[in-house]
């Protein structure tokens, strides 16, 4: 079966552009990532994103369903792909102008601690994997599995960088925060 394959890249598309708008605001950057991190973290995270998104690996084991192809397998994926994609919007707005792409300190850095941010530490990420598994969900290949596999590796790249950051920058408030608040997932991890 097929069920609107498009649909599912509709959240993402809305994601990519509010990225894009809300790029051009962004504070002066101080400190950043070593490059060869940015390397190996913009690698897995293409890697995975590709595995996710390009057909090209709808072929061999990588194209084998590890769910079944239903309608509501396929709904359920779509619902949690817009959710994720609607909570890391709503991460990237309340971050406002200390986001950066990556793990950096901005000039006039403020720690961000309301909104999504008193739920997990980074919540962008948190949406960007929840999206991705429901992507994964709605694929039901392999393939996606591993997709997501490889972007929580990226994430997990960039969220150790960006703590040592926070640290280094918040040394009071920071492991406050940490004690208070989870990385990833609300109450968990």
């Amino acid at each position: 079966m097929n069920f609107e394959p498009s649909l599912i890249g509709y959240p993402w598309i809305a994601l990519g552009a509010v990225w894009l708008a809300a790029a051009a605001g962004k504070k002066p950057t101080l400190r950043t990532q070593t490059d060869n991190r940015r390397l190996l973290h913009v690698f897995l995270a293409l890697a995975g994103f590709f595995l996710l998104a390009h057909p090209w690996f709808h072929r061999g084991w990588l194209g084998v369903r590890f769910l079944p192809d239903s309608r509501a397998v396929y709904y359920t994926g779509f619902a949690l792909t817009l959710a994720g994609a609607l909570f890391a919007v709503w991460a990237r707005l309340t971050i406002g102008r200390n986001w950066s792409g990556r793990p950096s300190v901005m000039a006039g850095h403020e720690l961000v601690t309301s909104g999504p941010y008193a739920l997990a530490r980074h919540p962008i990420y948190t949406g960007l994997l929840l999206a991705a598994a429901g992507t994964a969900l709605a694929i039901g290949e392999w393939r996606s599995l591993i997709g997501v596999a490889l972007l929580l590796a990226a994430f997990l790249i960039k969220i150790e960088d960006e703590e040592q950051m926070m640290l280094d920058t918040f040394p009071d408030a920071y492991p406050r925060y940490r004690r208070r608040v989870r990385a990833l997932i609300p109450g968990i991890f």
